[in-house]
């Protein structure tokens, strides 16, 4: 794998993310499937790649250890990333392949139908580097993406990067399960069980619970993730709002109230909003609050990494949900 070079050397990374990149083309008719005639709209996508991007939002300094192909659209990728303030010093660029495209019909919008075109995709093919190791090794928070341990040398280095930093806080797994990667849920829980083992915070919603530890309710889910040593297990809920455990404390948020135009990419505003939580050294609730209002703006949106928002923007957001609240218990 070629690497980009960076303007000047990695100092210590707050948030160093791992796996998925893509072109993402998003369905611009409400309701259409890909039977129908649509038009489409180019954003850069891949959960972690959206993690890194949210965090950088918020000012911290983030960067992604992926890959993409030696074309046109990678170009687009590495450009876009540079523009929005994240570190681009790991994203290789390799010969002999395509950066990874993805469709989304809003079919419907709460939950878009996508379909994925990751063939030889080159971002499960990182080979580590000293410099990779250090960065990893330092970084304030190692962000994890279950999709990142499917296969190939990816998710060897994965494994092991986890396992070096030995629980170093943050160590954050993204539960991020999308079936089609996986050969089935069983695999998916063997690999990410493997990688909770060497984890401080695990985050997913219920159908992430249930391949990692086999169990979709909310508390039963966070009660196992502890028990394997996990400091803070969140678990999303949908319209349930989310839940977040420690050993000594848990709370729940309420869901935000937001007009939806399109389901994808909350959970990856939600990733970046907790991570600056983490940061910032907040309460339970607080996290919780903030990381739930990150998520509902980008609901509210057509697109992912275009439209992680600012602390203005989530805080907007939430004065006006707990404004509404007042006057609904008035």
């Amino acid at each position: 794998m070629s690497k980009n070079v960076s303007v000047a050397p990695t100092a210590q990374l707050d948030v160093i993310t791992v796996g998925r990149v893509s072109v993402d083309l998003y369905a611009q008719q409400v309701g259409a499937s890909f039977l129908e005639p649509q038009t489409f709209m180019k954003s850069v996508g891949g959960s972690p790649t959206n993690v890194a991007v949210a965090a950088a939002r918020y000012g911290l300094k983030a960067a992604v250890i992926t890959a993409v192909g030696d074309d046109d659209l990678g170009r687009y990728v590495i450009s876009q990333l540079s523009r929005w303030n994240v570190d681009t010093e790991f994203i290789g660029s390799t010969p002999g392949t395509q950066t990874p495209v993805v469709l989304a019909a809003l079919d419907p919008p709460e939950d878009p139908k996508i379909t994925f075109y990751r063939h030889n995709a080159p971002d499960t093919s990182i080979i580590p580097t000293p410099d990779m190791d250090s960065a990893v090794s330092n970084a304030r928070v190692f962000w994890i993406s279950a999709g990142a341990l499917t296969h190939g040398s990816t998710a060897d280095a994965v494994q092991l990067w986890a396992k070096h930093r030995a629980r170093l806080k943050h160590t954050i797994i993204d539960l991020d399960y999308r079936p089609t990667l996986w050969e089935s849920k069983f695999a998916a829980r063997e690999k990410v069980r493997q990688a909770l083992t060497h984890c401080t915070v695990a985050v997913g919603n219920r159908a992430e619970c249930d391949m990692a530890v086999g169990e979709s309710d909310p508390d039963k889910a966070a009660d196992m993730l502890l028990a394997l040593g996990i400091q803070l297990a969140v678990v999303k809920m949908g319209g349930g709002g989310v839940l977040l455990a420690t050993e000594s404390d848990r709370v729940r948020i309420d869901p935000v109230s937001v007009d939806l135009v399109c389901g994808l990419g909350a959970g990856d505003a939600f990733g970046g909003a907790l991570v600056f939580g983490l940061f910032s050294q907040w309460s339970l609730s607080e996290i919780g609050q903030f990381a739930n209002a990150a998520g509902a703006h980008v609901v509210g949106q057509l697109s992912c990494a275009d439209a992680m928002p600012t602390q203005p923007q989530v805080r907007q957001i939430m004065q006006v949900n707990s404004r509404g609240l007042a006057e609904s218990t008035t």
